[in-house]
């Protein structure tokens, strides 16, 4: 799946609340103390940048399978190495002090096997920060999977399974065996997008509708856009100022090793 870093970024502020709570949330360390800290699935750099002006004096580096995101992070922050790598294999020789993934684990299967992965490659005493969204039964991603099954692209889309999500307990169960401490929290943050249901789907063209809409021709896509419009704005009426309110779960995870 191919990314576009200007479309992921046409609601950077929204995108990037979620990861200022996650990185606030690690736990405090002495200055000097982080010394290698890695964004995994860094995006266009907005979820690095946070990282980086949370440990100033770490050496943070970023990874992306993207690369569209990893040139555009580049730009970002040039001061800052962000290598194109597939984070479901990354296994580096050195241990890291903080290991952030913000909204990218979610596209991975078997965490069951990635999780406890990820923090066998901590350092002592060091941090894995995951948020992942919490959102398949939220009404954008159903109506998706409907428009999906019940069009003439059925049989290219209509069975395609995004790997699966998990509830706060099995990470924590999953993880407390391997850590002295696991945070987990849900939060349902409610994103004010100007520009009425346009723009909720403008928002999930550049996360979950990109799988369905890659496998598409471009009659296909004008379509399926048509219809997941039409079925979006039912389910999320705007606001008298033409402003959509967008409940969006997501889930949190610090583990300390």
């Amino acid at each position: 799946m191919t990314w576009s870093a200007r479309q992921y970024s046409t609601f950077e502020q929204e995108r990037t609340r979620p990861v200022r709570d996650l990185v606030a949330a690690i736990p405090g360390r002495a200055a000097g103390d982080v010394r290698l800290a890695v964004d995994l699935g860094c995006g266009p750099g907005n979820s690095t940048e946070v990282l980086a002006q949370r440990f100033p004096d770490a050496s943070v580096m970023g990874v992306d399978n993207s690369e569209d995101m990893v040139e555009t992070a580049r730009q970002r922050l040039p001061t800052i190495s962000f290598t194109l790598g597939d984070i479901g294999t990354w296994s580096p020789a050195e241990r890291f002090d903080v290991i952030l993934a913000n909204a990218s684990l979610q596209w991975l299967p078997d965490h069951a096997a990635l999780y406890p992965h990820l923090v066998s490659m901590l350092a002592p005493g060091g941090s894995l920060a995951v948020q992942t969204p919490d959102n398949l039964q939220e009404p954008a991603h159903r109506l998706i999977r409907e428009v999906a099954a019940n069009g003439p692209w059925a049989h290219k889309v209509g069975t395609l399974q995004l790997p699966a999500r998990h509830d706060a307990s099995f990470y924590y169960e999953l993880l407390q065996p391997h850590c002295r401490t696991v945070d987990v929290w849900r939060t349902t943050y409610y994103h004010p997008l100007a520009g009425g249901p346009a723009a909720v789907v403008e928002w999930f063209k550049g996360s979950a509708l990109r799988p369905y809409l890659q496998r598409l021709d471009d009659a296909e896509k004008a379509e399926f856009l048509k219809r997941y419009l039409a079925a979006i704005t039912q389910a999320y009426p705007a606001l008298a100022n033409d402003t959509v309110l967008l409940p969006f779960p997501r889930l949190f995870v610090v583990a300390t090793r």
